[in-house]
């Protein structure tokens, strides 16, 4: 399977210091400042042990990938990126699944560590269109893994250990299942009454019919080792959360507007 899960989770806020400081006020650990060498843009990350959440803001003038249109709507959730060992694979399935885009391009970003920058290579796919897939997305396959993950980025106060689920607002629940099927396969793809799930490795892709006419990506599920640990941390730093069956949710404004939970187990 070239498409093995999610990789990262990509949200785009207006103000890069002031969003680094509200993850970390949510008990994450944040990496030093990345910027991509061929759009102006910069990133903080929240990296776990097999995926991560990008931070995405503006870093300069000009076109930003579609981050600019984003934020004149809002922040929050705005990407997703599948995980690939081959970027080539990946595109060879988007074409298979009738989703053929561009042949793939190459990435990279500065990273600025104490002791120097780190140049951070990646290899993109982009199915084309992506709206059967319900979400804005590409296929990532890191050419330089070893720099992403120190341990001291792993160590989240908050017991922080990979993204569980994205939940996604569609119009047709349907539609988004079947492009899945054409390029998972059928065992990877459950669907209900008006709702759908996608397996993404260790994770789930939930599509729900979108209210009021709003779709994207609404938020992003993410285990914890101890729940009543998270607790502590979002309560010592005066994060308001609220129980449900599924674990604690934080507010949106609290989380450069997305809806997080925080699950264990």
């Amino acid at each position: 399977m070239s498409i093995t899960g999610i990789d990262h989770v990509i949200v785009g806020v207006r103000d890069l210091d002031a969003a680094t400081a509200a993850w970390q006020r949510l008990g994450f650990v944040c990496t030093p400042r990345g910027r991509h060498d061929t759009w102006p843009t910069a990133n903080t990350c929240v990296m776990l042990a097999g995926d991560y959440i990008e931070v995405l803001g503006k870093a300069g003038p000009g076109e930003a990938m579609g981050l600019d249109h984003f934020l004149t709507e809002r922040e929050g959730l705005m990407g997703l990126a599948w995980a690939t060992g081959d970027a080539d694979a990946a595109h060879a399935a988007f074409q298979a699944a009738g989703l053929a885009g561009e042949p793939p391009k190459d990435l990279s970003r500065s990273l600025d560590l104490a002791e120097g920058s780190v140049r951070l290579r990646f290899r993109l796919a982009h199915p084309s269109p992506v709206a059967p897939l319900g979400v804005p997305g590409f296929a990532c396959q890191h050419l330089t893994p070893e720099p992403m993950r120190r341990p001291e980025w792993l160590a989240h106060p908050n017991g922080a250990r990979r993204v569980r689920a994205v939940t996604v607002a569609v119009d047709d629940p349907a539609t988004v299942a079947d492009a899945y099927r054409r390029l998972l396969g059928d065992a990877a793809v459950h669907v209900d009454a008006d709702s759908a799930t996608v397996r993404l490795g260790a994770a789930a892709c939930h599509f729900g019919r979108a209210e009021n006419g709003i779709t994207g990506i609404i938020g992003i599920a993410v285990d914890v080792a101890d729940l009543s640990q998270a607790a502590t941390v979002l309560e010592l730093a005066g994060v308001p959360a609220v129980p449900t069956p599924h674990g604690l949710t934080v507010p949106p404004p609290f989380a450069t507007g997305v809806v997080l939970t925080l699950v264990s187990g």
